[in-house]
C-alpha cells in the first residue's frame, strides 16, 4: 500500500512565494513596457472606458480612505434595513398617521396604501421592532467608529464646509442641472454641495439616534424625550429624518449614476484617475488640493 505524504507547510510556502514572485516580475515588466504605474493599470483594467493611452496621461489619486469606504459600505445595508423596519413599525399604528396639507386643507397621509402594498410592510410590528432595534445598535456602533476614525485621521477636514459653501452649492446644483456651464472649483476632494450634504447627513444620523432613544425609552430617558418636546414631537422628528434619509438615497444614487462608473469604483478601490500635470485636461483640476500621500489608514 502506497501512502501519500502531504508536503510540509514550509514547502508550500516556498512554492507560493515563488509563484507570487514570478507574477510580480511579469506584472512589473508589463507595467514598465507601456509607461503605466501599478495603480493606473488597475484603474484601467477596472474602467473599460479608459484606454491605456488615456491612462498614461492620468494619475491615480487617493479619493477615499479605507476607513471611510468600509464604514460607507457597512452603513448602506444597515440604513436600508433601518428605514424598512421603521416604516413597518410606523405602518403598524395607523391611529395618528403623518398628514400633508396646508392650514385646514388635508391632502394625503404618509404613506398611501399602494406604497405599503408594494413594499410588503404587512403591518408586522413585532418583526419591525426586532429588526429596527437590533440593526439600530449596529448603526450606532458603525457611526461611532466612523466618528473616531474621522477625528484620528483628520478626515473631517475634507467634509467641513468652507466659506461661501451655500453659494457654491447652488452653483454646483445649477451646473448639474445644465443651467450653468462652469461648476465652482474648490480645493479638496469634495465640492461645496457634497460637503454640505455629507455633513448634514452625519448630523441627521446623530439626531436619528437621539430621537430613536427618546421614543424607545421615554421613561428611563425622560430628560432626552423632554428635550425634544415630548414623545410625539420626538416621534415626528424621527419620522422626518427618515424621509430626509430616503431623499438623500435617491439624490445620492442619481449623482453616482451621473458621475459614471469610475467615480463609483473609487469608493471600492479608493483611487480615481485624474489628469497628470501638463496634460490637456489638467486645467480643470489645477485649483484642487490633492496633496494626499496616498497612504491607507
Amino acid at each position: 500500500m502506497v501512502r501519500r505524504v502531504a508536503p510540509c507547510t514550509s514547502t508550500r510556502s516556498q512554492i507560493w512565494n515563488r509563484i507570487e514572485t514570478a507574477v510580480v516580475n511579469v506584472s512589473k515588466t508589463a507595467a514598465n513596457s507601456d509607461g503605466l504605474g501599478w495603480k493606473e493599470r488597475r484603474m484601467t483594467a477596472i474602467d473599460t472606458t479608459t484606454t491605456p493611452e488615456d491612462a498614461a496621461e492620468r494619475r491615480a489619486v487617493l479619493k477615499h480612505r479605507r476607513g471611510s469606504r468600509w464604514t460607507h459600505w457597512i452603513n448602506f445595508p444597515l440604513l436600508t434595513i433601518m428605514i424598512y423596519s421603521g416604516l413597518r413599525i410606523y405602518w403598524a399604528d395607523l391611529r395618528d398617521p403623518v398628514g400633508v396639507g396646508i392650514g385646514g386643507w388635508h391632502w394625503f397621509d404618509l404613506f398611501p396604501d399602494w406604497f405599503n402594498e408594494r413594499l410588503g410592510l404587512e403591518r408586522r410590528l413585532a418583526r419591525g421592532l426586532a429588526f429596527h432595534l437590533t440593526f439600530g445598535w449596529l448603526f450606532a456602533i458603525n457611526g461611532f467608529l466612523y466618528a473616531v476614525y474621522s477625528l484620528v485621521t483628520s478626515e473631517w477636514r475634507h467634509l467641513r464646509p468652507g466659506k461661501g459653501a451655500l453659494k457654491n452649492s447652488i452653483g454646483v446644483m445649477l451646473h448639474d442641472l445644465h443651467l450653468r456651464k462652469e461648476a465652482p472649483v474648490e480645493p479638496g476632494r469634495y465640492n461645496a454641495a457634497q460637503r454640505l450634504s455629507y455633513s448634514l447627513i452625519i448630523i441627521l444620523g446623530f439626531f436619528a439616534l437621539l430621537t430613536g432613544f427618546a421614543i424607545y425609552k421615554p421613561t428611563q430617558l425622560s430628560f432626552l424625550t423632554t428635550a425634544f418636546g415630548g414623545y410625539e414631537t420626538a416621534r415626528t422628528i424621527h419620522f422626518f429624518i427618515t424621509l430626509a434619509f430616503m431623499a438623500f438615497f435617491v439624490v445620492h444614487l442619481a449623482q453616482v449614476a451621473r458621475a459614471g462608473f469610475g467615480n463609483f469604483w473609487s469608493m471600492v478601490t479608493g483611487y480615481q484617475l485624474e489628469p497628470k500635470a501638463g496634460s490637456p485636461d489638467s486645467s480643470r483640476h489645477a485649483k484642487r488640493d490633492l496633496t494626499n500621500d496616498g497612504k491607507q489608514v
